[in-house]
């Protein structure tokens, strides 16, 4: 069918309409802001990336803001100033709780995306990447840790679950109704559509693997980890299971479950002379969403019109992985758990879908603007309509970039004392106390450096037998001694199986 010319009036409403969208495009883009943040941090360290950070947000709204928050805690996380760190996370988790809070008992007001949908992706109040929400909780439990307050970190573990349910649930629904939405308007879902969409980097072996978007190993490994040295080995289990779940055939997690019960044996602990310690290794920047544009065709009227769109694309990452953690004369093998630039391409392969079926819906909503502009106001109005459409047209760049790229684990035991760390063969100029039942070690390559956090110690070894034990009875899990390194002559024998293989965690050490 042909449309109509508008009537004056309305033909001048819809000048101004084209006018305030492309004011509308004035949006900062986040990419540019968190590149900005990381040039700061590279030349001047943590302080001067967190003031440029600062700088962004003048107002109240953007002091509060999901993702300055998320941004400035990680940033004070990383300079050890936990308790800022969390005040920042916990602003960012009133957000998240008042999604989860929409998402559960009125998920249609979530799914309302007509400004989505009529101008741009980036008018969109940011809810957080699914992973984003799911880390949010697992970074507020290891500041709890740091601090030593483990009644908080548990309650923190218990919502990662919980939260997990809420997502899953929650974007099975938005799925449902953002397809029917774009049918309705003669769209159909798929990322074919799209010339020129690189759809290999989300179709790639590592992205498919995984089992979604927003659970990752690591988190549930916490969990075991945690409620293990909180004496609670019925809680860890499920927490251990869920983390070999999400990433298969990797020692460290597999360890954790098969060799619980021998750990958390009253036997064991009373003869436990060496710390059961847990190295946390984060390295790399999290990925960046690209803005680029690509063609769709679009109906307008009684015709078929091709369109720009814009839509983010994740490159995969080319980092160099690490391999190998040294202790106190013990090699431990680093095994990575997580890597978030294949999760943040997994999410934006769910996300897609209804991402191209929104833009389409947006697509036809300005095709048909345009129109009406071009044939009521001639070629001023044709040209405002043109320049309103693709200055508007602006893909959703908003990512939490200051966490790592990648996460690898190690575990094993350790005798207590200060010792000195290698990574990949380079020492680490501070040293690490270890002492306790079991110990929590956080370290961060950021730029040219290592940083490590404050080692948090859990619970307290039996007391040190006063008579000598030979020389070989040593815990089966620590590291494989160096050469002619002595072995702590006071170490208890760790839990042993009838397994061929080393017992608690073996697998997490060479």
């Amino acid at each position: 069918m042909s449309h109509r010319p508008l009537p004056r009036p309305r033909f001048w409403g819809a000048l101004a309409l084209a006018i305030a969208l492309t004011g509308c495009a004035n949006m900062q883009s986040h990419d540019k802001l968190a590149s900005d943040v990381q040039t700061a941090g590279q030349s001047g360290g943590i302080p001067a990336a967190l003031a440029r950070l600062e700088a962004s947000a003048t107002s109240e709204e953007q002091k509060t803001a999901l993702l300055y928050n998320l941004e400035r805690g990680e940033l004070l996380r990383l300079d050890r100033r936990y308790g800022d760190s969390n005040h920042a996370f916990m602003l960012a988790d009133n957000k998240v709780k008042e999604w989860e809070e929409a998402a559960t008992t009125n998920p249609s007001k979530l799914m309302g995306t007509v400004g989505a949908a009529l101008i741009s992706e980036r008018l969109k109040v940011y809810e957080g990447q699914d992973y984003e929400k799911v880390w949010l909780t697992t970074r507020l439990a290891l500041n709890r840790v740091a601090l030593g307050d483990l009644d908080n970190a548990r309650v923190d573990i218990k919502r990662t679950h919980e939260r997990e349910a809420i997502i899953a649930e929650f974007r099975a629904k938005e799925w449902v109704a953002a397809e029917e939405e774009a049918k309705a308007k003669g769209a159909t879902s798929g990322n074919k559509e799209l010339n020129g969409y690189p759809v290999e980097t989300l179709n790639d072996p590592e992205v498919l693997a995984l089992k979604n978007g927003y659970q990752n190993a690591l988190s549930h490994y916490l969990a075991g980890f945690l409620y293990e040295a909180m004496n609670e080995p019925g809680m860890a289990a499920p927490g251990y299971r869920k983390a070999i779940e999400l990433k298969p055939e990797t020692g460290v997690l597999e360890e954790g479950l098969r060799g619980l019960d021998s750990r958390t044996s009253f036997t064991w602990k009373k003869r436990q002379r060496m710390t059961d310690v847990l190295f946390i290794v984060e390295a790399g920047d999290a990925p960046a969403r690209k803005p680029k544009a690509f063609t769709l065709p679009i109906p307008i009227g009684s015709r078929w019109s091709t369109v720009s769109l814009s839509y983010p694309v994740i490159e995969p990452s080319n980092d160099p992985v690490l391999g190998q953690l040294s202790v106190a004369g013990y090699d431990f093998k680093l095994e990575k758990v997580v890597d978030l630039n294949v999760m943040a391409r997994r999410a934006l392969k769910e996300e897609m879908p209804g991402m191209v079926l929104r833009g389409f819906t947006r697509a036809v909503a300005k095709g048909v603007l345009q129109d009406q502009l071009q044939k009521n106001g001639g070629l001023i109005g044709g040209l405002i309509g043109a320049v309103a459409s693709v200055a508007t047209e602006q893909a959703d760049d908003r990512m939490w970039r200051m966490l790592p790229g990648r996460v690898y684990v190690a575990r094993g035991y350790l005798p207590p004392g200060e010792h000195r760390i290698r990574l990949n063969g380079s020492e680490l100029e501070q040293s690490i106390k270890i002492e306790g039942q079991y110990a929590v070690v956080p370290l961060r390559f950021y730029h040219r450096s290592v940083l490590h956090g404050d080692v948090a110690s859990i619970g307290q070894l039996a007391a040190v037998a006063t008579a000598p034990v030979p020389a070989g009875d040593t815990p089966a899990a620590a590291g494989k001694p160096a050469a002619k390194t002595p072995l702590p002559r006071r170490a208890a024998r760790a839990p042993q199986r009838t397994s061929n293989k080393a017992a608690a965690p073996v697998a997490a050490v060479q």
